[in-house]
């Protein structure tokens, strides 16, 4: 843990933050550039504002690992309203229909849940941050533009309800929910879809991450501990954490730093994809991250040795 503020001597490593609410994601990355004192802070995975919990910030190189980390696997508590939609399918939005949801059943509700568990097709929000013709699809709503974006293929792995409740006199429910789930994933849209799938509408009230990969909230701190301690975990611990690791013999660690393929790591491939392997030199420093083809080894990246802002 480095304490004070601005020293210059913040090294590279990721901090786990637990972003407050009404913060953009790009909020908490200007904060940290102060307390950092560098410029070079990158963060994993947008929050919307409304949004609480954990934000992967990269400082100096350890920004180049943030590419994997967004494609990592994400955990939520959420709260689904049934009984009214919004044009943002979350409670930042203005509410476009209501329909008393007094007669929907737990049964029923469970059923739709269920029924977006497991590899489903979701058309993300119209009020999300992929692109059309150039335009952010959220520029084009809040413009009052339409916007018709394609399904795509996620993974809900868990969907799990905690509790439900009536609110409003019976008149809306409410529904407590974790879910768990590929990148690319919209909690919002997950909402939005049980709400449809009920014919009574639903968006978010709340939501809070509670992990990315192997990042999870309790290891999170909040923008006002940080200000005092800068709770950094190291590049060496952080790429031990996210990826197989390697341990590289004098030859093999100058052979990458220079580019040369080295022998195979054995590490299976996912999905058809070489898994990216951490492979550190003797001293025990990162090298760089290697990636399998045939029977050799490539570097995917190579951090370069003794600049730290490199």
């Amino acid at each position: 843990m480095l304490k004070g503020v601005n020293s210059g001597q913040v090294r590279s490593g990721l901090i786990i933050v637990d972003k407050p609410q009404g913060w953009t994601s790009h909020d908490v990355v200007g904060r940290l550039r102060r307390l950092a004192g560098t410029r070079k802070v990158g963060h994993a995975g947008t929050l919307d504002p409304m949004a609480t919990g954990v934000l992967v910030v990269g400082i100096n190189k350890a920004t180049r690992l943030l590419t994997y980390i967004v494609g990592t696997s994400k955990t939520y508590d959420a709260t689904i309203r049934l009984g009214q939609s919004t044009i943002t399918d979350d409670a930042e939005g203005e509410v476009t229909s209501e329909t008393i949801a007094a007669a929907v059943t737990d049964e029923e509700i469970m059923a739709a849940v269920a029924a977006l568990t497991g590899d489903i097709l979701q058309v993300p929000s119209s009020v999300s941050a992929i692109k059309v013709a150039g335009e952010r699809s959220y520029a084009r709503v809040r413009a009052g533009g339409e916007v018709n974006l394609p399904a795509r293929p996620v993974t809900v792995s868990r969907f799990e309800v905690h509790d439900i409740r009536r609110e409003h006199g019976g008149k809306l429910r409410d529904v407590d929910v974790t879910v768990e789930c590929s990148s690319g994933t919209y909690i919002r849209a997950l909402a939005r879809d049980v709400g449809a799938a009920l014919g009574v509408g639903g968006h978010l009230t709340a939501l809070r991450r509670t992990s990315v990969g192997p990042y999870s909230v309790e290891q999170a701190s909040t923008l006002e501990q940080l200000a005092g301690d800068l709770a950094l975990l190291e590049l060496n611990d952080a790429a031990r954490a996210l990826f197989p690791v390697r341990e590289l013999s004098t030859e093999e660690a100058e052979n990458i730093s220079h580019g040369r393929r080295i022998s195979a790591s054995g590490v299976p491939s996912a999905d058809g994809d070489p898994v990216p392997v951490a492979a550190f030199a003797p001293d025990g420093e990162l090298i760089g991250l290697l990636a399998d083809k045939a029977d050799t080894a490539r570097a995917l990246l190579v951090f370069a040795p003794g600049n730290e802002r490199a």
